[in-house]
């Protein structure tokens, strides 16, 4: 599983067709908007046919994005190979 968070800056008058948008990238959803502040907080999560990578990329190239900011990443890739840590 990977799962990012994005911290967006958008002109609060495309915050709808923007969101709607968003909506439309595989494993993005937004969480909230403040139109005081133009920003808007995703996140994206990986699946099936689909990275997390690509759908960010595809985030920050959406007509209306200024900004993209990655705020929050995660992945528990390889987890299971790491070994612990023995205590003496």
């Amino acid at each position: 599983m990977k799962i990012a968070s994005l911290v967006l800056r958008a002109k609060p008058e495309h915050f709808a067709e923007l969101s709607q948008t968003l909506g439309e990238i595989p494993g993005v959803e937004v969480h909230s908007r403040c139109a005081d502040s133009g920003r808007l907080v995703v996140t994206v999560e990986d699946g099936d046919g689909y990275s997390t990578s690509d759908s960010i990329l595809a985030v920050s190239l959406t007509q209306h994005v200024l900004v993209a900011t990655l705020a929050y990443e995660y992945t528990d890739e390889g987890l299971a190979e790491t070994p612990l840590m023995e205590t003496a």
